[in-house]
This record gives structure tokens, C-alpha cells and sequence, in this order.
């Protein structure tokens, strides 16, 4: 049951995501760069488009840091109206 209050009182863990990113970021380019010395293109290409993945995740999660944590839909998102009846009688 939804008390409605959950985008008061939810937490995103933006800074672990992050940080994560940096870390898968680094390990695919580096994969990206090895593969592509030692010659084996198919892996070369496949942690290239995995690098974009993470940087394209990595471009999101600083995009939602930098709205702040009291970061509010603008006029076109409706308001969620919290459910005042109580949970559904059980049978």
C-alpha cells in the first residue's frame, strides 16, 4: 500500500550510481583500448558500445544530481493524489 508521501521521502542513490559509472566507464574504455592493441576487434566493439551505454547512464546521473534533491515536476506532470480509503476489505 502507497502512503503517499514516497517523492517526500524517497532516496535515490545517485552518488553510488555515480561512482559506479566512473568505474564501469573506465574498465570499458580500457577494454575498448586492450582489445583493440591485441587485435580482437569483435570484443574492441562490443566494450566500445558498452563505453557509450555507461557514459550515456553516466550523462543521465549527473543531469538528476544537478536538479537537486528538492527537484519538482514542472505544470504538465498532475499532482498524485494519495489514496484516503484505506486498504481494500479483505474476503
Amino acid at each position: 500500500m502507497r502512503s503517499g508521501n514516497e517523492p517526500v521521502t524517497a532516496r535515490s542513490p545517485l552518488r553510488l550510481r555515480f561512482w559506479l559509472s566512473v568505474w564501469g566507464l573506465v574498465w570499458a574504455v580500457g577494454g575498448t583500448v586492450a582489445f583493440a592493441v591485441i587485435g580482437v576487434r569483435s570484443w574492441a566493439v562490443i566494450c566500445g558500445v558498452l563505453a557509450l551505454v555507461v557514459l550515456a547512464d553516466l550523462v543521465m546521473v549527473v543531469h538528476r544530481m544537478r536538479q537537486g534533491p528538492r527537484y519538482q515536476p514542472g505544470r504538465d506532470v498532475p499532482p498524485y493524489t494519495p489514496d484516503r480509503h484505506g486498504p481494500p476489505p479483505r474476503s
